[in-house]
């Protein structure tokens, strides 16, 4: 399915799952959904102000997603209220699935930064994904999500991280 201006906007719910549970829910804007990649928009869904440090989340920002059906990935391009790009979050997942209005993703622990002019890539969470057990609890899905965040990582340090989501 594809979607274009002609369409009348539709709305997903994202719904981020965590050790099986939902951590958080929110209806952002279905922008395109080629069958592999879905793309969506949304504001900032998280309460107030979240600051990493090397970035803040905050109310106004909005924020384009991509997530993949085939690939232990998603990519948030993360831009303030007046449309600077701040840069990219990555949370490493398990193949994302789209049913009934829902676009469901089971986040894996792992994340990646990237900052607008590159000149910043992040490993993140990598102590929480050890903590986790899922090297012991699900082997393969331990080297899918580490295999993804080196080759999100590569592609932000010396490839053409953007054309990823071109």
């Amino acid at each position: 399915m594809s979607v274009n201006s002609l369409d009348a906007p539709r709305t997903v719910e994202i719904v981020l799952v965590k050790s099986g549970r939902t951590k958080i829910r929110y209806p952002a804007e279905l922008l395109a959904d080629d069958g592999t990649r879905v793309t969506v928009r949304a504001p900032w869904a998280g309460e107030g102000v979240r600051d990493f440090g090397f970035v803040r989340f905050e109310p106004g920002d909005v924020f384009t997603e991509y997530y993949w059906r085939d690939r232990w990935y998603a990519v948030k391009e993360v831009r303030d209220a007046e449309g600077v790009r701040k840069g990219w979050y990555c949370d490493i997942t398990r193949p994302a699935t789209l049913s009934g209005g829902e676009l469901v993703v089971e986040d894996l622990d792992l994340d990646l930064w990237r900052s607008a002019d590159g000149t910043d890539v992040l490993r993140l969470d990598e102590d929480e994904f050890a903590a986790s057990g899922l090297a012991t609890t699900d082997p393969r899905a331990a080297t899918a999500a580490q295999n993804a965040l080196d080759t999100l990582e590569l592609l932000a340090r010396e490839g053409d991280f953007e054309a990823l989501l071109g």
